[in-house]
């Protein structure tokens, strides 16, 4: 094969990044001969013959002149399923930063790659311009892996780190975000934790073997997150993040960390993440991911999304691909680091990893009420390290207090705030979340 022939589909701007990237010749021996656009008179910056452009996406991966189909149309359905599905079954190999397609079809996707010995790459779906699949998946591949946390959402990070420096509350900065485009419209997607579970269920799937589904990751969002979590976090000496973590529950009498010891826990949440971890100076839109493993504990971090650095992270790929073609190999690498039929399913939404919990309530200001919160944490062996209290603001008849627990299963905390919400000396305003 004298080139790498490759087919866009979806040439918005990170599609249009990379297609001034290849014309520009960043991977050698790689040339574009078809572009799958809705609007084909739009002009996106760089000039093709006029041939190549295509309204039917499928098209694609029915051409004899191309090798590679590049999806970057997003959505976990329609027509870039179709698109992916297509390409495999005939023979052709695929790149994609589509993490909700993954997400969900993973496994049926990789089983056609390696029924049909095709390579599908996905490095741009997690953590943009960070390569953090190919870290994970050789960098890292003869070390067992026991925990990942992650700041796997620009969106949510720059929200959470904007309301730390500004004092803002939730729904303002949220706004501003809007404004920036840091935020879509309807923001669903990222700022209550899916998009970051995507991407966790990506990582487990390489790092544990499990099949990839994000309706195994317990998943919360910031939404609840106000200004005074910030306030309270800051004399604790911690920041708050969204962090996603995985991390496998050692069996008790299991003889090594191996990927049969124990069941996985997936789990994306806002989290107290005290100012000695390194992700605590994770600021912005920035991401970073954490690994820690038998041999080696490794951390990276950079932009998670924009143009550049998830054209970047494609661009990886077709680099990859066009060297493993040239070297003349046969089989192409697993998708997720071995044979779908190793893939195990996960357990589901699991408990998650026991830990330290802040919680914060707004407690009625009245004799006796501190008595009645700190014994129905205790019937619930919920035990304090910490206790803050402010006095009533604005005239209220209820005043602020957060605990730090000592480490407890999540169950816990769950059963004993059910419990305080049924008494009156507390108000609904409630929050609570793991400190890792």
């Amino acid at each position: 094969m004298d080139s790498l022939r490759i087919g866009i589909a979806g040439v918005g701007t990170v599609g249009a990044c990379v297609a001034v990237k290849l014309l520009a010749e960043a991977v050698q021996g790689a040339t574009i001969k078809r572009l799958a656009v809705r609007d084909i008179n739009k002009d996106r910056g760089f000039s093709v013959p006029e041939a190549q452009w295509t309204q039917n996406t499928l098209e694609l991966a029915d051409a004899d002149d191309v090798d590679v189909v590049v999806e970057l149309i997003g959505g976990a359905d329609g027509i870039a399923l179709d698109l992916v599905r297509t390409a495999l079954v005939n023979k052709k190999h695929v790149v994609t930063a589509n993490k909700a397609l993954l997400a969900k079809h993973g496994v049926e996707l990789a089983e056609l790659a390696e029924n049909n010995n095709c390579i599908l790459s996905y490095e741009a779906a997690v953590a943009g311009g960070i390569p953090v699949i190919k870290a994970l998946s050789e960098g890292l591949a003869a070390n067992n892996i026991y925990r990942i946390n992650g700041i796997l959402n620009g969106t949510c990070n720059f929200i959470l780190t904007e309301m730390e420096t500004k004092g803002a509350g939730y729904e303002e900065t949220l706004h501003i975000a809007q404004e920036l485009g840091y935020a879509e419209a309807d923001p669903t997607f990222d700022v209550e934790g899916i998009d970051a579970a995507q991407k966790l269920s990506l990582l487990s799937a390489i790092a544990f073997g499990q099949k990839p589904n994000e309706n195994d990751v317990t998943t919360r969002g910031i939404s609840d997150v106000a200004a005074i979590d910030f306030e309270f976090a800051e004399g604790f000496g911690a920041v708050i993040r969204l962090i996603a973590r995985a991390e496998k529950k050692i069996i008790e009498d299991a003889s090594s960390i191996s990927s049969s010891a124990g069941e996985i826990v997936q789990a994306v949440e806002p989290c107290l993440v005290r100012k000695s971890s390194v992700l605590s100076g994770i600021s912005g839109v920035t991401n970073a991911v954490q690994f820690e493993t038998d041999m080696v504990d490794v951390m990276l971090q950079g932009p998670g999304a924009g143009g550049e650095a998830t054209a970047s992270a494609v661009l990886a790929d077709i680099a990859d691909l066009n060297q493993f073609i040239k070297s003349g190999m046969q089989i192409s690498p697993y998708v997720f680091g071995r044979s779908v039929s190793e893939l195990v399913a996960s357990q589901g939404e699991t408990e998650v990893m026991p830990s330290q919990w802040y919680i914060r309530l707004n407690l009625k200001d009245a004799p006796g009420s501190m008595a009645k919160v700190t014994s129905i944490l205790a019937e619930h062996n919920v035990s304090i390290e910490e206790a803050v209290q402010r006095g009533p603001q604005n005239g209220e008849d209820r005043r602020p207090v957060v605990f730090i627990t000592h480490k407890c299963e999540k169950s816990a905390i769950k059963n004993a705030l059910e419990a305080l919400e049924a008494i009156d000396v507390i108000a609904k305003d409630v929050n609570y979340m793991p400190v890792i």
